[in-house]
């Protein structure tokens, strides 16, 4: 819109949020004492949500924010915090005329940092400028430092992504089993996204295989019940030996396997009789 606000001396205007989780649910959130419908998203009065303070800049140093909120709503629960459903969500702030709805968005980004306090939460969010903090400059290395399936590797992730049905889950251990997914052994260093169940779009990721079994690094729900759906990503060690014999990707290989290491410094001559 096109509207500039705050120029009257009394205006109707309240702060909205809206906040995109990884798993694909979007949450709206209002100052006002009702809800408001824009933009598709249905926004609710959530008057226990401010934010504390933005920081916009002109040059490239990186815009930040603070959101403070109580936890008095039920679209945002200490449970699905603690469960990694708001990392890295993607979030809007902006002011709202609640009766014409014009609006204006004042920041975007994603949530970083996440602290519970008594009742509430705090989260700080990080602008597409913070970015510009990576070193874009590749160091040597002797594995390779592309992402499985990601830029640089460029095979397909749909041809090593498999739906498999959740078979036995031992919760003492952390680790679950499949039917219908891949060999547990192609899972090592992999991931499960879980497709249905109390964590549905929660993605963990594999640390240990050993006899069938996947142990994850995040705490397995207790409700979880063989039966369940998920998808099974095959994992890459990204040794060279690896990517050549497996997956015949070696051309595609980021990493220096046959560069001289720092020990090459610390040889010395020797004599042989």
């Amino acid at each position: 819109m096109s509207r500039v606000f705050f120029r009257e001396e009394l205006e109707g205007t309240a702060t909205f949020w809206r906040i995109r989780r990884r798993d694909g649910v979007t949450l709206g959130f209002t100052s006002h004492d009702r809800d408001l419908w824009f933009d598709g998203v249905r926004h609710r009065a959530a008057p226990g949500m401010v934010p504390s303070a933005i920081r916009r800049t002109a040059d490239l140093q990186a815009d930040s924010a603070e959101v403070r909120v109580a936890l008095s709503h039920d679209a945002i629960s200490a449970h699905d915090l603690a469960a990694g459903r708001f990392d890295a969500a993607r979030v809007a702030i902006g002011v709202v005329d609640w009766e014409t709805l014009d609006r204006a968005t004042l920041y975007r980004g994603e949530i970083g940092t996440i602290g519970q306090e008594a009742g509430g939460f705090t989260a700080e969010l990080r602008s597409a400028k913070a970015d510009l903090e990576v070193d874009p400059v590749p160091r040597t290395s002797p594995t390779c430092r592309a992402q499985f399936c990601g830029p640089g590797c460029l095979l397909s992730p749909a041809r090593f992504t498999h739906e498999a049905v959740l078979l036995e889950i031992d919760f003492p251990e952390n680790r679950v089993r499949f039917s219908g997914g891949p060999p547990a052994s192609d899972c090592a260093d992999g991931s499960v996204r879980w497709i249905d169940g109390p964590q549905a779009g929660i993605r963990m990721e594999v640390t240990i295989v050993e006899g069938g079994w996947l142990t994850l690094d995040a705490e397995l729900d207790p409700e979880l019940l063989p039966g369940l759906h998920a998808l099974v990503r095959e994992g890459c060690d990204h040794t060279i030996a690896t990517c050549h014999t497996r997956f015949a990707n070696a051309v595609n290989f980021q990493g220096e396997p046959f560069l001289p290491g720092n020990d090459l410094l610390a040889r010395y001559p020797s004599m042989r009789s």
